[in-house]
């Protein structure tokens, strides 16, 4: 055996079943204020939408949670159809308590007579829609939550409409670097691993979708104790949930190795953590190429964002 070098990781799957159990067993108490990362996106998704022009006539948010973005997305465009789905059936009730029709606060959002709002549990591999039924597919932070985005992207082109967008956000493979560096490597991959912007980019043009564009740029929480950012892992039900996760703990000692090394990390009073924030668009335009060039080559634009921004671990600091 050579074990002159780091062997090969294996090939990453989500423990599925693990995951519906952490989805119905996250905190919805505290979830709303744990999520101040994805808010945080979402507000970024909704600036580029004002580089887009789009009128929707219906919009799909994969991965609603509790229905913030389709509040969002309501202001935005008042006059299309909205439909939320997740895998998280118990936020789907918080959601409708916020997208109830009867609610004061959204007679104060909503426009009389508004389009209606469906709620619904689903698989993203396995959309309840029609072909061809939605105009915009909206998916913020949903793919860290999947191992594998081709057959989501291909459920994404089959219920959008020739014509329609989608629009995602995930986390690339640098986030929780810090995380990863400190825990015992010889115990197993006890963090997380996230998919790849080019391999996200690679999967929407073997769906068909036409022009995708791919933009990352990187951001640093800052934590005034590791356990700060445990508790929001657990909160979003974003702790490792491989198959190949090591089942046992890495022992008292480990642990405090791991904790001492991380604090070697401290800035300015703070714990960093990493994160990769990875944006996309792409549109179904019904004649997309799939190999632009005689050699084969499909382009994907990429944007990147080389310079570090350094953000507070505290929804009203990000």
């Amino acid at each position: 055996m050579d074990t002159s070098g780091t062997p090969p990781l294996p090939d990453f799957r989500l423990d599925h079943a693990l995951l519906r159990r952490r989805l119905r067993q996250a905190d919805t108490g505290s979830y709303p204020g744990s999520d101040f990362l994805t808010r945080e996106i979402a507000r970024r998704m909704d600036e580029r939408l004002d580089l887009i022009r789009i009128a929707p006539r219906s919009i799909l948010d994969l991965g609603c949670g509790v229905g913030h973005d389709l509040v969002r997305l309501g202001e935005r465009y008042p006059d299309a159809a909205r439909i939320g789905l997740d895998l998280a059936g118990h936020l789907l009730v918080y959601a409708r308590t916020r997208l109830t029709p009867a609610s004061r606060s959204l007679r104060r959002l909503f426009a009389k007579n508004s389009p209606p709002v469906g709620l619904g549990a689903a698989e993203a591999t396995q959309l309840p829609l029609k072909d061809g039924s939605v105009s915009l597919v909206w998916a913020n932070l949903m793919l860290p939550f999947i191992d594998d985005p081709l057959p989501v992207f291909r459920e994404m082109c089959r219920v959008t409409e020739t014509g329609g967008l989608i629009m995602f956000s995930s986390l690339g493979p640098d986030t929780l670097q810090e995380l990863r560096e400190t825990l015992p490597a010889h115990a197993g991959e006890r963090v997380h691993r996230f998919i790849d912007m080019h391999d996200l980019g690679d999967a929407l043009i073997a769906v068909g979708f036409s022009n995708p564009v791919m933009d990352m740029e990187m951001a640093t929480l800052t934590y005034d104790k590791l356990d700060g950012l445990f508790a929001d892992l657990r909160a979003n039900a974003a702790n490792n949930a491989a198959l190949t996760r090591p089942r046992g703990l890495c022992g008292r000692t480990g642990w405090e190795q791991s904790r001492a090394r991380y604090e070697q990390l401290r800035r300015e009073g703070s714990l960093p953590v990493t994160v990769e924030i990875i944006q996309g668009h792409a549109w179904k335009t019904g004649s997309a190429k799939k190999q632009p060039y005689p050699d084969g080559r499909a382009v994907v634009r990429l944007h990147l964002h080389p310079h570090e921004q350094e953000t507070s671990g505290y929804p009203e600091n990000l």
